[in-house]
């Protein structure tokens, strides 16, 4: 019949046994409560579990669920409970035989020899006498099978101490066993009744629905684990990072590249080409290919930065623009680094041009600022661009550092700007985040002066964790570029992890980012909201 449910059909067992539902209810008829284990020993936990859910579910029976731990034989403790101990067997040969030469053990008892020999030693069952073993008990008792045979016959270990021990020897083993206490629920019957689970119109037109045995609806159940893919929270992160960036006008950076050349990723910036941040223990270098050409215009980036920028109010305005020369950019940049030029003095040391071409993972995302900021020279204005990617370093891994991690970039381009006005953005940047508490401390960067670094309390540390870097890009570095002199520039770069940490309450970075990531943490943790705590 249609829209009905009855007893769930389960097929005969081999054995010739009847529907396991059926037993239970009889069984219940005479003995209220019963144990599963002692009533039905035979029959599996699953099946027993499902036979209970069938008759629970229409109220007929009620049960408790009972676990418990027991303590079984391995394969080599069967062994030992039907033939001897490995010193029993070492001692009952040396006995038989009276003298038993050392070489010859291992041919007459077998592979346990060795252990058994040594173990028959500590209880001064035998002895070594020159090259060969004599006995020294007449008569010994073998505890150890005399102890696995409780065991196999009891499932319980006497002495709780002793099991560690036996469990080492890979002598016995635990296992959780689940048994069930079974008694009448409110709708007990010996009979499972039919429950209709749709109504339908024909019971509404003939009144049966009036006395009908509806299956009643669980609200509470929960449905079935979808596994499906979850954002990272890194990723999740990532992407408030980049609303707030959109909300506020800027521009995404082209960074599809993490191989660079020491001119972008160092020169430009002006870090000597002395500096040790270039030293192999800082910077991973390529080795094949080892060198880059010189430097020059990147078509993919300026294709998507073009791309961008027409979609953005902000950058509107003029479009006329003039061609960059390349060249002159590496002279100037060049001139500041080895003589001085645009009000520095510079470093004052040979500039070595093959040190531009080497190929580095880059170290940071400040390269692909540098060459927006280049670009901006054909068309000098007021612009806002940001990247977040991943950098590397040569780091030593602890619970705040790892070999690679994300940057977070930003680049603000405006006439006036002042160091107030970097430290008010970013106060107003994080608390978007909702990182309220911050600290600025004066720093050094060989392209920013002056600089800062920015800090946040982290509650899981409990102590200031640092989180961003920051200041405004040095006159030297922007007008080597061809920018007007009254153009003037922030940079910030923020770490993606740090922030992601505070957020969701993560103790060691390697927990966040790695192969020690727990993949449930992964998906149990909810879409963030950094403006909400």
């Amino acid at each position: 019949m249609p829209g009905t449910r009855g007893p769930v059909p389960v097929p005969v067992q081999a054995n010739g046994t009847n529907d396991l539902t059926l037993d239970i209810l009889c069984t219940l008829d005479t003995q209220e409560p019963f144990h599963t284990a002692e009533t039905f020993p035979q029959i599996s936990q699953g099946e027993i579990k499902a036979a209970l859910d069938r008759l629970a579910s229409r109220g007929m029976v009620e049960y408790n669920t009972n676990v418990a731990e027991q303590v079984i034989l391995t394969e080599e403790g069967q062994q030992i409970c039907d033939e001897g101990s490995h010193e029993w067997k070492v001692w009952e040969a040396v006995k038989s035989k009276g003298r038993i030469h050392i070489k010859d053990l291992d041919r007459i008892v077998g592979p346990s020899a060795k252990v058994g020999q040594g173990n028959a030693f500590k209880l001064k069952w035998i002895k070594k006498d020159g090259d060969a073993l004599t006995p020294v008990a007449n008569e010994v008792t073998d505890s150890t099978r005399d102890l696995l045979r409780h065991v196999s016959e009891n499932n319980t270990f006497p002495d709780p101490k002793q099991l560690k021990d036996y469990q080492k020897r890979k002598l016995v083993t635990s296992r959780k066993v689940i048994t069930y206490t079974v008694r009448k629920g409110p709708r007990w019957a010996l009979e499972i009744p039919v429950e209709v689970t749709d109504l339908t119109a024909e019971m509404l037109q003939d009144g049966s629905w009036q006395t009908a045995n509806f299956k009643p609806y669980n609200f509470k159940a929960l449905g079935e684990h979808q596994y499906a893919g979850a954002l990272h929270p890194l990723n999740k992160v990532r992407e408030e990072f980049r609303k707030i960036f959109f909300s506020q006008s800027f521009i995404e950076m082209p960074t599809a590249r993490f191989v660079d050349s020491g001119f972008w990723n160092f020169d430009t910036l002006f870090v000597p080409q002395q500096h040790p941040a270039r030293d192999l223990q800082d910077t991973f270098y390529v080795s094949d290919p080892k060198e880059a050409g010189p430097p020059g215009p990147d078509p993919a980036a300026d294709k998507a930065l073009d791309e961008m920028e027409a979609d953005s109010q902000m950058y509107q305005g003029d479009k006329t623009s003039t061609k960059l020369d390349y060249q002159k950019y590496y002279d100037n940049v060049k001139a500041v680094h080895q003589d001085g030029a645009f009000g520095s003095i510079g470093y004052r040391y040979p500039y070595t041009d093959s040190e531009t071409t080497r190929l580095v993972l880059r170290t940071h995302t400040t390269a692909v600022s540098a060459y927006c900021l280049h670009r901006l020279a054909a068309n000098p204005r007021p612009c806002r661009y940001f990247s977040i990617d991943r950098v590397f370093r040569n780091e030593t891994v602890d619970a705040t550092h790892l070999a690679e991690f994300h940057q977070i970039e930003g680049v603000i381009a405006d006439y006036g700007l002042t160091l107030g006005g970097l430290m008010d953005f970013l106060g107003k940047f994080f608390n978007k985040l909702g990182i309220t508490n911050l600290r600025f401390k004066p720093a050094y960067n060989p392209y920013t002066e002056p600089s800062m670094e920015v800090f946040g309390y982290h509650e899981g540390l409990g102590k200031w964790v640092e989180i961003g870097n920051s200041g405004m890009f040095r006159p030297e570095m922007l007008l080597a570029m061809g920018l007007p002199e009254d153009l003037r520039c922030y940079g910030f770069g923020l770490s993606l992890e740090r922030p992601t940490m505070i957020k969701y309450g993560v103790s060691n970075i390697r927990e966040l980012l790695g192969h020690k990531v727990d993949l449930n943490f992964i998906e149990s943790n909810a879409a963030v909201r950094l403006e909400k705590e």
